[in-house]
C-alpha cells in the first residue's frame, strides 16, 4: 500500500465521523432562543469533538508526511487509531444528551486517552521505519513531551470527572486541544530540510 492510499482512506473515515456527529444534532421546533437552550450541552459537546477530530486530521496529515515507507505495522497502527476515533460520535452524543454527566465525561476522557495513545503508537511505528537518526526522527522525538502531557491530562480527567467536577475535565480537554492545534514546527522544519537535500 502506498502512503497516499492510506491517507485518502483516513481522510474519508474522519470526514464520515464529522458527518455522523452533525447528523446527531436535532433541529428544534420553534424559532425562539428558548428552544435552543436544551440543545446547548449537545452543541458544546459537538464543538469540542469537532475540534478534536479537526486537530487529529491536521496532525495525522502532518505525521503522514514523515512516512518513508508504508508497512504492515504502520497500516494496522493507523487502523487502530481510526477505530477509536470512530467511537467519538457515540461518546459525544452520550455526553451531550446527558448534560455532561460524570460517567459520560469520564467515558469521553477515556476515549480521548485511548485515541492519544493510538496516535503516539502510530508515530512510534513510523519512527521505526528509519534505520538511522535523521532530522525527521529527531522531530518525532521532540513531539513526545506534548504527547506525554496530553496523556497525563486525559488520564487526570477521568477521576476528576467521576469524583470532583466534570467541568474541570472539560477544561483539561480544552487545554489539550490548545496544545495540539498547531502541528509540530520541528516536523515542518525537518521535512523542509529533507526536501532541500
Amino acid at each position: 500500500m502506498n502512503k497516499s492510499r492510506m491517507e485518502a482512506f483516513s481522510d474519508g473515515v474522519l470526514a464520515i465521523i464529522i458527518t455522523i456527529m452533525i447528523l446527531e444534532l436535532k433541529i428544534p421546533e420553534g424559532t425562539s432562543l428558548q428552544v435552543l437552550k436544551p440543545l446547548l450541552p449537545v452543541l458544546v459537546s459537538y464543538i469540542l469533538s469537532f475540534t478534536f477530530i479537526a486537530i487529529y486530521w491536521v496532525n495525522h496529515h502532518h505525521l503522514l508526511h514523515t512516512v518513508k515507507q508504508v508497512n504492515g505495522p504502520i497500516v494496522w497502527a493507523n487502523i487502530h487509531l481510526l477505530f477509536w476515533l470512530s467511537l467519538v460520535p457515540f461518546a459525544t452524543g452520550w455526553m451531550g444528551v446527558n448534560n455532561f454527566a460524570r460517567i459520560t465525561v469520564a467515558s469521553y476522557g477515556t476515549l480521548l486517552l485511548i485515541c492519544g495513545i493510538s496516535f503516539t503508537l502510530l508515530s512510534a511505528m513510523i519512527k521505526k521505519t528509519y534505520t538511522n537518526e535523521t532530522a525527521i526522527t529527531d522531530a518525532l522525538v521532540k513531539a513526545k513531551p506534548k504527547s506525554i502531557l496530553s496523556t497525563l491530562f486525559y488520564a487526570t480527567s477521568i477521576p476528576t470527572a467521576l469524583f470532583v467536577d466534570p467541568r474541570i475535565s472539560a477544561v483539561l480537554f480544552a487545554a489539550v486541544s490548545v496544545m495540539w492545534i498547531i502541528p509540530s514546527k520541528a516536523i515542518e522544519k525537518a521535512l523542509a530540510e529533507t526536501e532541500e537535500k
